[in-house]
C-alpha cells in the first residue's frame, strides 16, 4: 500500500520522521472545508481527486533494498496527503492500494501487502478518526483474509459520522470487477422483478457500484511516469481530469499535491458541450 508519510525521505533511503496527526479541524493548521467555502466562493479546485499510487517498488530498487521497503515508504506517504486535503478544498480522497491484478505478483510481496494493511489499519484507526476522516473500503474482499476484513469493517463503522475528509481505499479492486459484480447485481433485480429492463439507464448501473455514495472523480493523479489507468474507476472517471506524472509515490509530497490541485482550477471543462 502507499500511504502517509511525514517530511521528504533522506538520502539513501533512510526514512525520516513522519508528521504526526493534527487533531480534527479545530487544532487544525489550515481551514477546514466550510471555512474555505467562506473564504473563496469561487473556490475551482477538484472536489474529489483519485490516486494511483504507483513506484514504490522501483523507489526501493533505487535504493538497493526490496520491494516490501517500497511500499512501506508508499504507506507513509498517505498521511500527508489526507492532512493536504481540508487546506486545499479537497473533500474526497480515493486511493488505490491493490488491484485484482495485483494477486499475479510473488506469494512473499502479496503476503507482505497483506500484512502492511493489516499493520496499517491497526496503527492508524485511532489517527483518523481523531482527525475527523470517514474511511470507506471499495473492491471485492471475497479473496481477503478474516482479520484484514473485521480492521476494515471497525475502521468504516468507527469513522461513520467523521466528514473532515472522506478516505475511500480502493483494495483489492478493478474497474471491470466492479462493473461485472455491479451488473450481476442489476440483472438479479431485472430478474426478480424489482427492477424493469426498460427502465435501465446511464444512471441506474452507478447505483449498483462500490461508489454509489461518492461523486465521480473530478482528478485522477497517477504517479511515476506511467501513462495509463490501470482498470481504475472506469466507469467514474469518464469525464475526469488527467494528470500522470513522473514523481515516485514515496516522493510525492504535499506541494505537488497542491499544485496539482490548483492547476485543475484552470482547466475549461465542458464535458462535451461548447462555452458559450
Amino acid at each position: 500500500m502507499t500511504g502517509p508519510s511525514g517530511p521528504a525521505n533522506a538520502p539513501g533511503g533512510r526514512l525520516v520522521c513522519q508528521r504526526a496527526w493534527p487533531q480534527r479541524l479545530g487544532q487544525h493548521a489550515g481551514l477546514s472545508p466550510k471555512d474555505l467555502v467562506i473564504a473563496n466562493p469561487a473556490h475551482t479546485g477538484p472536489r474529489h481527486v483519485a490516486i494511483i499510487m504507483d513506484g514504490n517498488g522501483r523507489w526501493a530498487t533505487q535504493r538497493g533494498r526490496p520491494r516490501l521497503f517500497g511500499h512501506h515508504a508508499g504507506a507513509r506517504r498517505v498521511r500527508e496527503v489526507v492532512q493536504t486535503c481540508p487546506d486545499i478544498g479537497v473533500e474526497y480522497l480515493t486511493i488505490f492500494a491493490f488491484s485484482t491484478e495485483n494477486w499475479k505478483r510473488t506469494q512473499v510481496e502479496v503476503a507482505g501487502l497483506m500484512s502492511l494493511f493489516r499493520r496499517y489499519i491497526s496503527k492508524e484507526t485511532r489517527a483518523l478518526n481523531e482527525f475527523g476522516a470517514r474511511v470507506r473500503f471499495i473492491g471485492d474482499r471475497v479473496r481477503l483474509d478474516a482479520k484484514l476484513i473485521s480492521l476494515m469493517d471497525e475502521l468504516e463503522t468507527l469513522t461513520a459520522s467523521n466528514n473532515t475528509v472522506n478516505l475511500t481505499i480502493a483494495l483489492n479492486y478493478g474497474g471491470r470487477d466492479e462493473v461485472a459484480r455491479a451488473t450481476k447485481r442489476l440483472a438479479q433485480d431485472v430478474a426478480e422483478g424489482t427492477l424493469l429492463p426498460q427502465d435501465v439507464d446511464e444512471e441506474t448501473l452507478p447505483k449498483y457500484l462500490d461508489t454509489y455514495v461518492l461523486p465521480d472523480p473530478d482528478l485522477v493523479i497517477r504517479t511515476s511516469g506511467e501513462a495509463r489507468i490501470s482498470n481504475f474507476l472506469l466507469w467514474q472517471s469518464a469525464y475526469a481530469e488527467y494528470e500522470f506524472i513522473d514523481t515516485l509515490w514515496p516522493d510525492f509530497s504535499r506541494e505537488e499535491f497542491t499544485r496539482l490541485c490548483a492547476s485543475y482550477g484552470g482547466r475549461d471543462r465542458r464535458f462535451g458541450g461548447v462555452k458559450q
